[in-house]
């Protein structure tokens, strides 16, 4: 039993380790929200806030079709289960997603991005009151909202954004990983 403990109390040291040389590229936690925010900074050239904390939204699109907009990073790992609309206002909800899991699947934490979505957020708002949703923490979105916000991989005919092929390199970095 106490070589169990023994090998947790070191993997845990080792992730706290990671964590930490996470944080120092970063400049913000390891947390997957922040991780996402500081990789969404750096393949959409949004200037964050400084302070990860902000109310509302998280930075603004410093150049593109967005130039000028403000933008809520969220990082999920299934989006499946529900995205956080928060109150305050913003332009865009840009989303990162890990694979969706299975019904009962017991899995280890895993950051990934299979999927990226852009949403439009009044449209997206209003489009889930002509629904009767009630929109807050874990906010139920259907596939064809999804569907039509997908950014990544690939896109629709619709979407405000267009990843140009060095921004979907960068993004795929992050996919899944053969564990």
């Amino acid at each position: 039993m106490t070589e169990k403990l023994h090998q947790l109390a070191a993997l845990l040291q080792a992730r706290d380790d990671l964590d930490a040389r996470i944080a120092a590229l970063t400049g913000r936690s390891a947390r997957p929200g922040d991780i996402g925010e500081f990789i969404a900074a750096q393949v959409f050239d949004i200037e964050l806030a400084g302070m990860a904390v902000q109310a509302g939204y998280d930075g603004f699109f410093r150049s593109g079709p967005l130039a000028g907009r403000t933008v809520n990073v969220k990082t999920y790992g299934d989006v499946f289960t529900g995205i956080d609309i928060s109150p305050h206002p913003c332009d865009f909800y840009l989303i990162f997603s890990g694979p969706p899991r299975s019904l009962g699947a017991v899995r280890h934490h895993q950051w990934q991005i299979s999927a990226a979505y852009l949403f439009d957020t009044p449209r997206l708002i209003e489009t889930l009151a002509s629904r009767g949703v009630k929109v807050g923490i874990a906010t139920s979105i259907r596939r064809a909202d999804l569907d039509g916000a997908l950014i990544f991989p690939g896109t629709n005919g619709t979407s405000l954004l267009r990843l140009t092929p060095e921004q979907t390199a960068l993004l795929n970095l992050f996919g899944a990983h053969v564990t």
